[in-house]
């Protein structure tokens, strides 16, 4: 059997842990491949919201099993906190989830060596959540991180060489810092992790592909945030592209089946970082509030802007999606006229080829279609579209050269429209 692969095309928040519900009972497996505890998927069913940090979104229906794989990385006193409030809501998990050995851990030192570079770089700020992913990578890349399967030999001993190390890297910053209270409860979700089946993940997963089963490869933070092709340095630590499925759960690329390819009906991003069809104006606050634009982990309010087609050409031939996915589609609704980039200018150049760089003056080549000024979230059926929405996706596939083959127009479950 083949893996499918469910990634962002965007700059993340796409509504990725939505569409891996819907999706899960046509798998046996899910599993997350990259990121860690900041990218936060939310899942809305039965009058219950539901944020995960490090659980892969799968984990609600019954009769699966959801694998963390190795490319995660994971904070011990955040995944207690996970786990925790998903039992008190009624849901077993310790028989449906198993871990990667070789996931590598997010250490205490971590996140104070992440607070402590961002303060370091003032304007320059790469605008991260303060969660210990980029240095717990770097140690990843290093040679000198700490994984799953080290917690079954010798742990306390190589913990505190790691925290040795970092407390040497904490003293260039000439801050101060409380350990001991992070420890506490770092440890304490070390001792809630092994409640958790332990797997060599890499080979657990192709001897299930070989005997039939059927994965679902589930990524988190998009596209345009991969270490080697997002837009850096504004990125995140690890490859949230196709390929990452592969290295970040040990299968090859003969493997991969279907790639759903999910997006906005328009584009948003978090932290700082080049975004070409940003809103300053009412409309941009318009899709905020419409779309409730905030970070489910952090808080933060997410800039926004209309699609962008360069982008997403980009990322649709990087990752080779079969399948695209439209999310957030009623965020448009109000709307009487819709906008989307098709191009850049440059220097008075038109291209419709992502650039190098996109931080520098770049100037979207907009195209306008008539908005559709219907409540969508209503919808049972495609059949029930409107003319002005079912020509805006015809615009999209036509641009694109993908089917759509999601249509989403709320945040339960139960709005959804498979084409």
């Amino acid at each position: 059997m083949k893996v499918d692969v469910i990634l962002g095309l965007q700059w993340g928040d796409e509504g990725k842990g939505k569409i891996v519900d819907v999706l899960t009972p046509n798998y046996g497996i899910v599993a997350r491949f990259q990121g860690g505890p900041n990218a936060g998927h939310t899942l809305e069913f039965e009058g219950q919201k539901y944020i995960l940090k490090s659980i892969p979104s799968g984990i609600f229906q019954e009769g699966k099993l959801n694998i963390i794989g190795n490319g995660v990385v994971i904070d011990p006193a955040l995944f207690k906190q996970e786990v925790e409030a998903l039992e008190k809501s009624g849901h077993k998990l310790t028989d449906r989830l198993y871990i990667s050995k070789k996931a590598h851990l997010i250490l205490p030192t971590h996140r104070l060596l992440d607070a402590a570079s961002e303060t370091a770089m003032g304007e320059e700020k790469i605008g991260t959540t303060g969660r210990g992913i980029g240095p717990a990578y770097t140690d990843k890349i290093g040679r000198q991180g700490l994984r799953v399967g080290d917690i079954l030999n010798n742990f306390k001993v190589k913990y505190q060489k790691a925290v040795e190390r970092h407390k040497k890297e904490l003293d260039n910053y000439n801050i101060e810092y409380d350990l001991n209270s992070l420890e506490a409860d770092w440890f304490a979700g070390i001792e809630k992790m092994k409640e958790y089946k332990f797997i060599d993940s890499e080979q657990f997963i192709n001897d299930y592909l070989n005997e039939g089963g059927s994965v679902l490869a589930e990524g988190a933070q998009g596209s345009l945030l991969d270490i080697d092709f997002g837009s850096y340095p504004f990125v995140t630590s690890s490859n949230t592209v196709c390929a990452g499925a592969c290295t970040g759960l040990g299968i090859a690329p003969r493997r991969i089946g279907d790639v759903f390819g999910i997006f906005k009906a328009y584009c948003t991003r978090v932290g700082s970082g080049p975004f070409p069809t940003e809103l300053f104006d009412e409309d941009g606050q318009k899709l905020r509030d419409n779309g409730n634009e905030y970070g489910s982990v952090t808080g933060r309010p997410r800039r926004c802007g209309w699609i962008d087609l360069v982008s997403l050409r980009y990322t649709i031939m990087l990752n080779g999606v079969t399948k695209l996915v439209m999310m957030k589609s009623d965020v448009l609704d109000s709307f009487e006229t819709i906008k989307a980039c098709v191009a850049y200018k440059i220097n008075g150049v038109e291209t419709e080829n992502l650039p190098y760089d996109i931080s520098g003056d770049i100037e979207p080549v907009y195209i306008e279609l008539p908005g559709w000024q219907t409540d969508m979230s209503k919808m049972q059926s495609e059949n029930e579209f409107p003319e002005e929405f079912n020509n805006y996706i015809t615009f999209l596939e036509s641009e694109l050269e993908v089917p759509i083959s999601i249509v989403s127009l709320g945040p339960d479950r139960a709005q959804t429209i498979v084409r």
